[in-house]
Order: structure tokens, then sequence, then C-alpha cells
């Protein structure tokens, strides 16, 4: 609880002197703005609203702001003021008044578009929150507005569109403008990196919340499948879709996941089966100072070939150390067997059986609108063919949505991939996991995603260090399913004896 103690003790120096800081703001030190009387929730909102009009013409981070969030922090605020705020006390308050972005695949029902960035889906209408959104209103957080990402979730075209989507425009690494943010979960790690909230959720797949957390200097958590529930979310995969947060400290991701998991009737089978994994008293009671000592950490062949004299082989090594040092057992020079099929998406069975699944669950969702322009993955494909200009149909394409449209369900050749990709796992990351009794993985940035991904587990990425030009990299922990309490305390240990993050240098 160091970090903690520490912030709130950073928050009171500065408002000590009679200004709220909102860099670098930690859900203590807005807790305590509040509770001080120094800060409202509709102050905060405006300060957020005043660096996202200022910041987002280059970053390109939001893609549109809700309408009624002040309105909805002075209710915050007077819940605060009043005898029993019942609000406050859910999920230990320190969510309450705090406002959130979401991805833009995140259901809200309200003033917000949902589109998944895409021009098509430009005022559907939703019937109600998804699942986490209702459990952050019930904790009291407002949401803020809704933040970028690769259109779709990077699942129209085989190369993706590099952070780029139709409504929001081309998101930006803060850190050097010039550089990868990485998708697809982008728009939500770059908002959180330079300040424009302290909160945001993002979605994975595969990569989608890990590789913008590693290249914009955040933490991001990918929960075990079915810790979040994934109703009223525009889906890809129910096999491999999850949501998770991402801040700027392992201790805030922490307790937004804390607020966001348990079971949904409307996700029932995944939530129901993985709420087993949930720990008696949550996810806050891992964050351990000592949480390295005695875990059993692998080091991966074929992740971390970084050539001699790198800033990157340098720090990386460090870091190795770092846990060594904190009590962790490093067991290095394992592979990971079929690794280089695991890493090959073209073939290892994924590009089988994500475009049916893709089919199938997105037509659902769109069938279960209360309004929407489209109503199936056809007329997608259509509205894009309608307007290529506007949806950068010549430059990105969208070859992964018409092999999706070309497919008729989940027959024999998907049920043999899934079976296929199950096998991949099962003998791959989880054999070797298993054999050597490891508590975790680590890897560089979120290099090694997709062997996490194929299985349902969880990962952290936790920020490393800065390239030679200013380019942030993250070190990842991945474990199997229901890991994610080891997890939690390693990234926690790791951050806390690194003290790695920085903001944006050009960030006003």
């Amino acid at each position: 609880m160091s970090r903690l103690l520490l912030a709130a003790a950073v928050a009171t120096l500065v408002l000590a002197v009679g200004a709220f800081e909102i860099e670098e703001a930690t859900l203590a030190s807005i807790q305590l703005g509040f509770k001080n009387g120094s800060l409202t929730s509709v102050e905060l909102v405006r300060l957020y609203l005043d660096r996202i009009r200022r910041l987002n013409p280059l970053l390109r981070a939001v893609i549109e702001v809700n309408p009624d969030a002040l309105r909805h922090a002075a209710r915050a605020d007077a819940e605060r003021r009043s005898a029993s705020p019942v609000k406050y006390l859910a999920g230990g308050g320190l969510l309450h008044g705090v406002p959130i972005l979401l991805k833009d695949n995140i259901a809200t029902h309200d003033a917000l578009n949902t589109t998944a960035g895409s021009l098509a889906l430009l005022g559907s209408l939703t019937r109600r929150d998804a699942g986490v959104v209702r459990r952050l209103r019930l904790a009291g957080a407002v949401v803020l507005g809704k933040a970028n990402l690769d259109e779709w979730a990077n699942f129209r075209s085989l190369h993706g569109s590099d952070g780029w989507s139709a409504r929001g425009g081309q998101a930006r690494n803060p850190y050097v403008l010039s550089a990868d943010p990485c998708g697809s979960s982008g728009g939500s790690a770059i908002a959180t990196a330079a300040n424009m909230v302290a909160v945001t959720l993002g979605t994975e797949r595969d990569g989608s919340i890990l590789c913008p957390a590693s290249l914009n200097s955040v933490v991001g958590i990918k929960p075990t499948v079915g810790l979040t529930s994934r109703a009223g979310v525009i889906p890809t995969t129910p096999r491999q879709d999850t949501i998770g947060p991402i801040c700027r400290t392992v201790a805030d991701a922490v307790h937004v996941l804390d607020a966001i998991v348990g079971y949904d009737a409307r996700d029932a089978a995944a939530t129901r089966r993985t709420s087993k994994y949930i720990p008696r008293g949550g996810y806050m009671q891992f964050l351990n100072m000592d949480g390295l000592k005695g875990k059993r950490i692998g080091v991966p062949n074929g992740f971390f070939n970084f050539p001699d004299g790198t800033v990157q082989q340098t720090v990386y090594g460090q870091h190795l150390n770092t846990m060594r040092k904190q009590g962790a057992i490093l067991i290095e020079n394992l592979d990971i067997e079929n690794l280089d099929i695991i890493m090959d998406n073209l073939n290892n069975g994924q590009q089988i059986a994500l475009p049916a699944e893709f089919k199938l669950s997105l037509n659902s969702y769109l069938l279960d609108l209360s309004y929407s322009p489209v109503r199936s993955l056809a007329e997608i494909i259509a509205f894009n063919n309608a307007h290529p200009i506007e949806e950068r149909l010549k430059e990105i394409g969208q070859i992964i949505f018409l092999a999706a449209e070309n497919t008729t369900g989940i027959g024999a050749p998907e049920r043999a991939a899934i079976r296929q990709l199950k096998k991949l796992s099962a003998n791959g990351l989880e054999k070797l996991m298993k054999e050597h009794k490891l508590d975790a993985i680590v890897m560089p940035n979120a290099d090694a995603s997709s062997a996490l991904a194929i299985g349902g587990m969880p990962g952290i990425s936790v920020p490393a260090g800065y390239g030679k030009m200013g380019v942030p990299f993250g070190l990842c922990f991945g474990g199997l399913r229901g890991y994610d309490p080891r997890l939690i305390e390693m990234a926690y240990a790791f951050e806390q004896n690194t003290k790695v993050r920085k903001a944006p240098m050009f960030m006003p």
C-alpha cells in the first residue's frame, strides 16, 4: 500500500498550495482532493475536457466527449455531500466521481455513439449499457467519452489501420508523434499517457491492450477471458475477447479491475465459468511490494533477441536482474513448443476460426441494437463500398470482412481449427508453465500476445523504458487462466522497484 500512501502525500502537498495538479493524478490523489474539498468532480471533468480540447487535435485519442458528463459529475458531488452517499461507498468509493474514457466499441446507453470507429454505425442506439459500463456506473464513475481505436478493433484488413479510424482520425503516440501508437486500444492508452484522463477501458483479442500500453508507457491489464463481461461490446470472437483497464499505475488499474469483474447474465457462460478465479476480497490485496519474492518466472526463447548495445538489450537485462534481486527465480532458455506456428495467425487456425466467429457475433450484436443504419456484416461491407474515401477503402481494404461474410457458421473446418488452437495452447505455453511450475512468463512489449490469446490467458504490461528516440517500451507478465493475482503481485512489485514511467515531455 506504500504507493497509495505516497500518492496521498503528494496530493496533500499539491492541495496545500491551492491547486490540484491533474498531470499524473492517481485515484488516490483524486479522492483525497474530493475528501479535502479542494476538488470536485465537476472541476475535474472540466480540467480533463480542457486538456482534451487542447491536445486531441494533435493526438486524436478521443472520438467524442459525453455532453452529459458535467451533469453526472454534479450528481456525484451531490452524493458525496449527502449524509448517505450510497454510490460513494460502492467499490470502496475510489471510482466515485472519477471521469473514465471507454474504447469506442464498448456500448453506452446515453448520448454517446458506439461505432468501433466506423461511420457505418454512427447514430446506432443500444438498448443498454455494456456489462462493464453498468458496473462502473454503479461504482459512481463518470463516463467522460469514447476513445479512438483501430477501426473495427483492427479486424477489417490483414495489415490493420495503424491507429486510424474513420470517426477518430489518425491517433498519434504522445512521446514521438511519428512512432507507432499500436492498437487497437490505442486511443485509450494515448489518452491515459497524455493525462487527458486517469482511467480508460480497452479491449483485447490479441495484443490490443498489451501493445498500446507498452508503446505509450502506461499499464494495461488483459484479464483472463471471462473475468469481465463482453456483453454490449462490439465483438470479434468469444474465445478471446476480453475487457480491461489502461491506467498510469498498476494500483489504479487494479482498482478498476475490481470494479468490472464478475458474473453477467448477458455473458453467462463465460462469466459463470470464470467467476471461480475471482479472489475473495478482490484484487487490491495483491498490491504487494514483495510480490516478486519466490516467484518462478520463465524467460522464453525468441523474444529478447535485441542487438548488442541497444537500449532495449541493456534495459531489459537490468530489469531481469532487478527481479532476481527482489527474490524472483528466473528460468531462462525455455522453448514454447510450436511457437512459430502459434505466432503465425495465417496458419495456426485463426484464419479459419476467426472470420466465422466474427460474422456470427457481430450480426448478433447488430440485431440487438434498438436502432442501427446497418444490421449485418453484409450491410457494413456495402456501406464501405459506398463510402470508399471516408473509409479509406483503397488503402486499408476490407479483406477480412469479405472473408467473414463468405462463412456459413461454425462447421467442420472451423471446429477443426478451434481444436488445433486449443492443442497449440495446451502443448505450448500451458505445458511449459506447468512443467516448470512457473508463476509467469515475461516478454518485451506484447511480443508473445498470441501465445496468451489463443488460450484466453491474462497479461499485464508495465512501462519498462524509452528507446533511443524516446519511444516507450514495456514489459509484460503473462500467465495461465486465473493467474491474474500472481501477475498483479509481480507487476506491482516490478513497477515499485523500477518507477520507469514519465509523462510525455512536450505535453503542457
